[in-house]
């Protein structure tokens, strides 16, 4: 499939990559633990996603499972074809299903890197972001940490999730920031981060981009969920993800229905 009929393309730590990219977050168990229900179909999605669709940027996090989606990634598609970005996230610490802790000591966000390289079978993370800003961390220490993994060569590019427009602008005084990850979808609406990235030519990922399935389930359903989306500003590369091959087809054709405006 033509990169137009994905949304067109868009650059993201230095890869020219489709606006349409793919999540992963829901190849794992109930509550993003563990070990999908059926890891073949899982394997075949990610493929599917890659091989099939041309889909070129895949989005995953250590805390996935966690650890569960970057071996599913490494064992679907390694060798990685050269065009393809490969984007995790660290600082997220998994105590339980459905629990999320912000883990930023830098201590951890290293020990965190070096085991992501290690899963994902890769020398460097092109684009590794902070999962979440640990408010009980210096910001500085925590960018800090990854700057000194950039300079080593262990990452590419930085980037950050979830954040407001001081977290934004504190951290681009620490660091050159890639690419940024924030909730925008029709049911959430506003994000004043948006156009801060607009402003800085930064590239903007919303995650959600369906708000979990609710934008199509009702509203204007994928179609229009996701041309909403790509309509905001050709810096906007939306990260649905699905475990359902046939979900997977949906999205796509959505995309290409809606001719990526």
């Amino acid at each position: 499939m033509s990169s137009a009929r994905l949304g067109g393309t868009i650059e993201i730590a230095g890869k020219t990559v489709t606006r349409l990219g793919f999540g992963t977050m829901r190849l794992t168990g109930p509550g993003t633990w563990g070990d999908p229900d059926d890891r073949e179909r899982a394997l075949a999605v990610l493929r599917q996603a890659v091989h099939t669709h041309g889909i070129s940027h895949i989005d995953t996090a250590d805390a996935y499972g966690p650890h569960t989606v970057e071996h599913l990634i490494k064992d679907a598609l390694y060798p990685y074809p050269d065009h393809v970005l490969i984007a995790t996230k660290v600082g997220f610490a998994r105590p339980a299903p459905n629990m999320w802790a912000p883990h930023g000591h830098p201590v951890y966000l290293r020990s965190c890197v070096e085991a992501s390289l290690r899963r994902l079978k890769v020398e460097r993370l092109e684009l590794c972001y902070l999962h979440r800003i640990d408010p009980e961390v210096a910001l500085d220490d925590q960018l800090g940490t990854l700057a000194a993994l950039r300079d080593e060569g262990k990452i590419g590019h930085i980037g950050i999730s979830k954040v407001t427009p001081e977290n934004f602008r504190r951290a681009q005084k620490e660091v050159p920031i890639a690419a940024v990850q924030n909730v925008l979808n029709v049911n959430d609406r506003y994000d004043p981060v948006l156009e801060l990235c607009h402003d800085e030519e930064i590239p903007y990922v919303p995650y959600r981009p369906l708000d979990a399935g609710a934008a199509a389930a009702s509203g204007p359903g994928v179609t229009g969920a996701l041309s909403w989306l790509l309509a905001r500003g050709p810096h906007v590369a939306p990260i649905p993800g699905t475990s359902s091959p046939e979900h997977l087809n949906d999205i796509v054709r959505a995309v290409a229905e809606g001719g990526g405006t």
